[in-house]
């Protein structure tokens, strides 16, 4: 009997098929004792498995490139923590066998990180993941992981790791549904890179059972269970239509009476250009620096491999635009060289541009290596600095950039509260505004955007957060400089059109998001635009701010 399902979407598109789910969690070792003799062989076992895991996550990473390489080497570093090793190799010298002490160790690194608050509980999913790859090798049974099908299905889990949804290949996978994770979860942000249509924060998704033909809506986050054979054919012939406007749409983005929006791609790397530039990218919004720092937790790059890779990018959109955030180490992407490993609360800590001002030969090294990538090329260069929270981190942060002698515009990303209240205060220092949503939810809710439970207040609807993003977008308005939007908000189409409502002044988005974007701006004047957006804001919650700005822009 035909039902419907409501999650959260988080990725566009349409995927009708049956149910598989993910394979079940490695269970709990027995709790045997060892000889004392054998614990040596047992920690070696261990540590042959961890590094197997390790180098197993990095290969996965080679393989998927950009923001998958950058999130699959993160694991592999937390594989190999040397504190959580040592916890193992004491618990196998007195007893513990080495799945047991992995099982063990884990464990207790789980529960701190799970009362760690809410960013750092975000990550035991991640952790989890680990642990199961390590403990399935010493047991020496299957790996989790997604499951084998020669036909294609929609993949069902509690959750999906970084390490599978990485590799998902999408001519199988027709699309996923998790019943936990937000929409800016690591999974959601993967699925939209890949163009894979997802559904994530789902009650009872764990409840549906396998085989069962189900139709996921990507856009509208529904998922109808059991779809008649009439339904069906209407959702396909949707998703057929939606695909033939997709292709019929080119050039830069605009609204239909010709203001200028720039649609820029999120990067995290050389491997996300061929996507951004096939979706015809007008340059980048947002590189993220942080997968270069992530080959190796214990030292910094050099400053000649920063160039190289930086280059790179910058190459790929000659006479456009790229806009560079400087590194963003902390919280939930720690660095043995830079962040602290005892902070009460890392995300409420030392992060962002705080880190890099504790450490001003690590910006100094950066701000020079992007000076040097840009030399004779004609690329529009931009460079701005991750948590500014007033106007002495903006002074702080472009008296830097001078020093560096970067001739780059220098810009300040507003993910606190206190940047966006205080916008124009900012902008007397630096010469653009980038809004990351991400983080501005976050933070403005007190939400932690990894918690399922928690996505209502992740919604980049909610009225609240459209506040704060005008109050930014008139802040520069009113100084003549510009305010985009990297966060993933820019990624939905009818949001895309409010936020050009809001004033917005470009929109930067996973490379598969671009085409659904430039579409839904063509379709309205910029008028229309700003009365939804004044709907919108007018509404009390994010459901009812959807819904308001739907019915301006139907004409109803």
């Amino acid at each position: 009997m035909e039902k419907t399902l409501r999650g959260v979407g988080v990725s566009h598109g349409v995927a009708i098929g049956q149910v598989r789910h993910m394979g079940t969690a490695v269970l709990e070792p027995p709790a045997t004792q060892i000889p004392t003799e054998d614990a040596p062989r047992e920690q070696a076992r261990a540590q042959a498995a961890v590094e197997a895991v390790a180098a197993d996550l990095i290969a996965r990473g080679n393989l998927a490139g950009g923001e998958a390489q950058a999130v699959l080497e993160a694991q592999a570093l937390m594989a190999q923590d040397p504190e959580l090793m040592a916890d193992v190799s004491r618990r196998i010298a007195v007893g513990s066998s080495a799945e047991r002490g992995v099982y063990d160790a884990f464990a207790a690194y789980r529960a701190l990180l799970a009362s760690a608050g809410e960013y750092l509980a975000g990550r035991v999913a991640d952790l989890d993941d680990v642990r199961n790859r390590i403990v399935a090798r010493l047991l020496g049974v299957p790996m989790p992981g997604v499951p084998d099908s020669d036909e294609p299905y929609v993949l069902f889990a509690r959750d999906l790791a970084p390490a599978d949804t990485a590799l998902l290949d999408p001519t199988l996978v027709l699309g996923f549904v998790t019943e936990e994770g937000g929409p800016t979860s690591h999974s959601a942000i993967l699925a939209r890179a890949m163009g894979v249509p997802a559904v994530v924060a789902l009650p009872g998704a764990a409840d549906v059972a396998e085989g069962t033909v189900v139709a996921v809506d990507g856009s509208s986050g529904d998922v109808l269970v059991e779809p008649s054979t009439e339904k069906q054919e209407e959702l396909r012939r949707i998703a057929a239509e939606r695909k033939a406007a997709l292709a019929a749409s080119s050039g830069p983005g605009a609204t239909s009476d010709g203001h200028r929006m720039p649609l820029l791609a999120n990067v995290g790397g050389p491997g996300d250009l061929p996507a951004a530039l096939e979706a015809g990218a007008e340059g980048v919004g947002l590189f993220r620096t942080e997968f270069l720092f992530l080959d190796d937790s214990a030292k910094a790059p050099t400053e000649e491999k920063q160039v190289e890779a930086y280059r790179k990018v910058l190459e790929a959109f000659p006479e456009g635009r790229v806009v560079v955030r400087v590194l963003d180490a902390g919280a939930d992407k720690p660095l043995d060289f830079l962040t602290p490993a005892d902070e009460p609360n890392p995300a409420l800590g030392v992060r962002g541009l705080r880190t890099l001002l504790e450490h001003p030969e690590v910006l100094r090294t950066q701000l020079r290596a992007l000076a040097t990538a840009a030399e004779g090329l004609p690329v529009h260069l931009e460079v701005m600095a991750p948590m500014v929270a007033d106007r002495k981190d903006a002074k702080d942060f472009a008296e830097a950039c001078r020093e560096a002698g970067l001739s780059a515009k220098f810009g300040a990303m507003v993910e606190i509260p206190s940047a966006a209240l205080r916008a124009r205060s900012i902008l007397q220092e630096v010469e653009f505004l980038s809004l990351g949503t991400n983080d501005l939810a976050q933070y403005a809710f007190a939400a932690d955007r990894q918690v399922g439970a928690l996505a209502r207040l992740q919604d980049p609807w909610q009225p609240a957060l459209l506040d704060l993003i005008a109050f930014a977008a008139e802040a520069a308005q009113a100084e003549g400089k510009s305010c985009g939007v990297c966060g993933e908000a820019a990624s939905d189409p009818l949001l895309a059109v409010v936020l050009t409502g809001l004033g917005v002044t470009s929109l930067s988005m996973g490379a598969a998001s671009i085409p659904y974007v430039r579409t839904a701006l063509g379709k309205y004047t910029l008028a229309q635009c700003r009365r939804a957006a004044e709907a919108a804001r007018a509404a009390d919650s994010a459901e009812e701010a959807r819904a308001a700005a739907q019915q301006v822009l139907s004409g109803e």
